[in-house]
């Protein structure tokens, strides 16, 4: 490849989602109506989490912090797929193409860096909960997230900085919906291993070490409850981590079923798999969750259901 070739790269083709074309207005609209859900229901959760002061607490602080990085997450990418779904020109800039990649990055290891500080608020609060109030103090809270967002912020600048000084290829088709790191590595023409070694050490730490975090925190939860292994305790422990729980067990739980199940499907089609899950399912299905399981969140919202009745009246 000449290098003016390379210099005028200005856009990158995205193939999108293999669908067949008479397919397209039916799953342009179930995405469209999973996003909406998406946005609606993670908004909700921050309205009410806002709104009454019994939700003024740690464990609801990482909550509300957890649902703006899902809508955010979830809004780096499907607006962009579902316009490419209705035009017939899905192109994606350089710049935007870039933009869309650190964000991408930055959202999803804030996730879940706060799944796993949201799983040391359980362990406190079954495990010291008399002194839960004294260890959760409002700055430690404070530190937690801002530390969450710092490290994410560093970790998809980096990546992203990298990728910046590749240069490309001719061939500039992207088989996926979105702009993902691993493709764009395939199509550059320049020596890609400092990316590569920046994956596997950053990118493994920004995934290995909150795991680690979760499985600790409910080891000692696990080991707490063995203690003392009576029904009330369980029902207690199940009621007051089932849904954090559950939402870890959906986000890591993908991962085990894309890429470690034997499957026909090529790598291309995994991977997207797995984005459609993390960027649309898992983020439409957290809220239903946190409000389905928690007696908090379903009084809150009667309350604030109740109160918008009376006052349209």
């Amino acid at each position: 490849m000449s290098w003016e070739n390379q210099s005028s790269l200005s856009e990158f083709l995205l193939l999108g989602l293999p669908l067949r074309p008479e397919h397209q207005d039916l799953f342009f609209t179930l995405f469209l109506g999973m996003y909406l859900t998406t946005v609606l229901g993670n908004m909700l959760i921050i309205l009410l989490i806002r709104l009454d002061s019994r939700l003024h607490t740690p464990m609801y602080f990482f909550l509300s912090h957890l649902a703006l990085t899902d809508v955010s997450f979830s809004s780096v990418t499907i607006p962009k797929m579902l316009m490419n779904m209705r035009t017939q020109h899905p192109f994606i800039s350089y710049p935007e193409c870039l933009l869309q990649i650190y964000f991408y990055l930055f959202f999803g290891c804030v996730d879940n860096l706060l799944l796993a500080v949201m799983a040391y608020d359980r362990y406190v609060a079954i495990c010291h909960p008399l002194r839960y109030s004294t260890i959760l103090r409002k700055e430690l809270c404070v530190m937690l997230v801002a530390g969450s967002w710092i490290i994410s912020c560093a970790s998809a600048l980096l990546h992203t900085l990298l990728l910046a000084r590749l240069v490309f290829c001719a061939n500039t088709t992207i088989p996926h919906f979105f702009c993902s790191l691993s493709i764009l590595l395939k199509l550059s023409c320049s020596n890609t291993s400092l990316n590569e070694l920046a994956i596997f050490i950053v990118g493994a730490a920004a995934a290995v070490f909150p795991l680690c975090g979760i499985l600790v925190s409910y080891g000692s939860i696990g080991a707490s409850i063995s203690k003392v292994p009576s029904t009330k305790s369980i029902c207690k422990a199940l009621s007051t981590c089932g849904s954090h729980l559950s939402v870890v067990s959906l986000f890591y739980g993908t991962v085990v079923i894309v890429y470690f199940s034997p499957s026909s499907r090529n790598s291309n089609n995994k991977d997207m798999i797995a984005s459609l899950m993390y960027t649309v399912v898992t983020p439409m299905l957290n809220p239903f969750i946190y409000s389905l399981r928690n007696r908090d969140m379903k009084l809150a919202l009667g309350i604030l259901s109740r109160s918008y009745i009376l006052f349209s009246k």
